[in-house]
């Protein structure tokens, strides 16, 4: 039986270049780089400006999304890369711009972000753990906000905040259910204004949303001073801007803001940045490193988070909205083990070959690929190929996607690299070269808030409708009357069913999509309707992956996955 190498294992045996000499093949001199160490670098701003002033034509844009994620594993990241690495085999002048792994997840359930096998992102151990101190800069910058707001309660300033109507909650870069709620100021008079809080994820923090939606410093600036943190006791806005710390919060945010370049396992250059969660988020990358990537190449490739029901379409609505994207491809991921746990089977069983149980779990794929289709989008299918497969369940999903008009090609990228992903890159370059694809928005800003909430929950969830809770209503009324009810909407929603319910599989049908609430993140302009029972703050799992990590006296890093 073939002994194959754990990720961790393929990444530390890797040969890498010097991070100068990565930069150096996508047009990048020493003088444009903020060196972390000999594999890592941010690019400076004053050579990110003077690219964008050039006007140089943009690469074709490449979106990479999935089917509902399950248990099984779907492999987005791994596909991005290892699409990247294989349109390179054919010649083609390509980046992969990517989002930054949240720890949380890396020492929760989830493991790392950096692709597996043969097809990652280097240095794994560094991107997945600190990396360039991105998210503790957004951690720090999001919590000197709330320092700055409970001080301006404790000395009673002419704000005149509502300690009972302050939304802005601290954050941290870990899972850590216990600070979902919590009380503050408790301890006498010294210790500020007693009220109820709590901390959300830094992947959640708004200030990670609009750091991914900027392109310069006074824009992050800008969108920073207009984020909208409580009311005061007559019921005015109380943003940022009224604090007086915009300017500070962004001089914390001085090189959060840059791009990471690092390298893909064939050495490749891959753009790094950001990581806003997709089902509480946009989940998407920054848009000044897709931006970055796309003046470096003729194509770029990039990864929504979860399924194409969360991640794609907030990039369609979302990121495509502010960055003035086009895409030019989609590609949707599946995995057999993934469609047979749609199908019905148990994980455990996922190992025994069962074509029928593929064929049963079809509705999920299927609705994605009508997702894609309602976005103008000509969706191709990659399966992320695992050693298990047969060809009778290869075939089954060929099968699938004949009946639904999608490209279909075989990805064996996590064991073999780019030479994996010839075939889907050769479908996916004839794609993007082509006018198959005619990029729309799903809804109309100028909809009322309800219609886009409606929209996206019948078009691409598959609902029958949604019903607005007390509270939702309540906010509804409050968002017309300030004026954002012309934003882009970013539905928090579980990334485990197309409903807002984790336990419906597959393609769920007769369902109602339950809005709760519905937050304004007025910096970074959208609103986040918050459906069924989905938290900002994730928990750990009983037996968490930072239990089988380690390092020994070299310095060598074991269980990181």
């Amino acid at each position: 039986m073939t002994k194959y190498l754990s990720d961790i294992e393929i990444a530390q045996k890797a040969k890498l270049l010097p991070i100068k000499e990565v930069a150096k093949s996508i047009g990048f001199e020493d003088s444009d780089l903020i060196p972390y160490g000999e594999y890592k670098a941010k690019i400076k701003i004053s050579t990110i400006n003077r690219i964008f002033a050039e006007k140089k034509k943009d690469a074709k844009l490449i979106l990479v999304s999935a089917i509902t994620p399950t248990p099984a594993g779907e492999g987005k990241t791994t596909v991005s890369i290892g699409l990247t690495q294989a349109l390179k085999q054919i010649g083609k002048n390509v980046n992969v711009a990517l989002r930054e792994p949240s720890l949380g997840p890396c020492l929760g359930m989830k493991g790392g972000a950096t692709g597996g096998g043969y097809s990652q992102v280097l240095p794994m151990e560094d991107i997945n753990l600190h990396f360039t101190g991105d998210l503790h800069a957004i951690t720090t910058a999001n919590n000197l906000i709330s320092a700055a707001l409970d001080n301006s309660l404790h000395f009673k300033s002419d704000l005149n905040i509502n300690p009972r109507d302050v939304s802005w909650k601290r954050v941290m870069d870990m899972n850590e259910r216990a600070l979902r709620d919590i009380v503050l100021g408790l301890g006498g008079k010294g210790n500020s204004v007693p009220r109820e809080s709590g901390f959300d994820i830094t992947a959640a923090s708004e200030i990670m949303a609009i750091l991914c939606l900027s392109n310069s410093y006074s824009e992050l600036k800008e969108k920073i001073s207009n984020i909208l943190l409580g009311f005061t006791n007559d019921n005015k806005p109380v943003l940022v801007k009224d604090l007086n710390v915009e300017g500070a919060v962004t001089a914390l945010l001085k090189e959060a803001l840059l791009p990471n370049l690092v390298q893909t396992t064939e050495n490749g250059a891959a753009f790094i940045h950001g990581g806003p969660f997709a089902n509480i988020a946009q989940g998407a990358n920054s848009i000044m490193a897709t931006k970055l990537a796309m003046k470096c190449a003729d194509y770029t490739v990039t990864e929504a988070g979860f399924g194409f029901d969360l991640g794609a379409e907030k990039f369609f609505d979302i990121v495509c909205h502010y960055g003035k994207f086009k895409p030019s491809a989609v590609v949707i991921v599946a995995t057999i083990r993934a469609l047979k746990m749609h199908g019905g089977i148990a994980k455990k069983d996922l190992g025994e070959p069962n074509a029928k149980a593929v064929l049963e779990g079809r509705g999920n794929l299927e609705k994605h690929l009508d997702s894609a289709k309602r976005f103008g989008m000509k969706p191709i299918v990659a399966i992320n190929k695992f050693v298990t497969d047969t060809e009778e369940e290869i075939n089954a999903v060929k099968e699938i996607c004949e009946k639904n008009d999608a490209e279909f090609a075989v990805a064996n990228i996590w064991e073999e690299g780019g030479k994996g992903g010839v075939e889907l890159a050769q479908k996916v370059a004839e794609m993007a070269d082509s006018d198959k694809c005619n990029y729309q928005r799903l809804y109309d800003l100028d909809s009322t808030v309800e219609e886009k909430i409606e929209k996206v929950a019948r078009e691409v969830y598959g609902a029958n409708g949604i019903e607005l809770h007390a509270q939702a209503k309540k906010d509804l009324r409050k968002i017309k009357k300030l004026g954002y009810d012309k934003l882009p909407i970013c539905i928090a929603k579980t990334q485990n069913s197309l409903s807002d319910n984790k336990a419906l599989i597959g393609r769920p049908t007769d369902f109602t999509i339950n809005v709760r609430e519905i937050l304004i993140s007025a910096g970074a302009g959208f609103l986040v309707p918050l459906t069924g029972e989905i938290m900002r703050m994730p928990g750990l799992p009983r037996i968490p992956a930072a239990e089988q990590i380690d390092i020994d006296d070299d310095g060598n890093i074991s269980g990181l996955f």
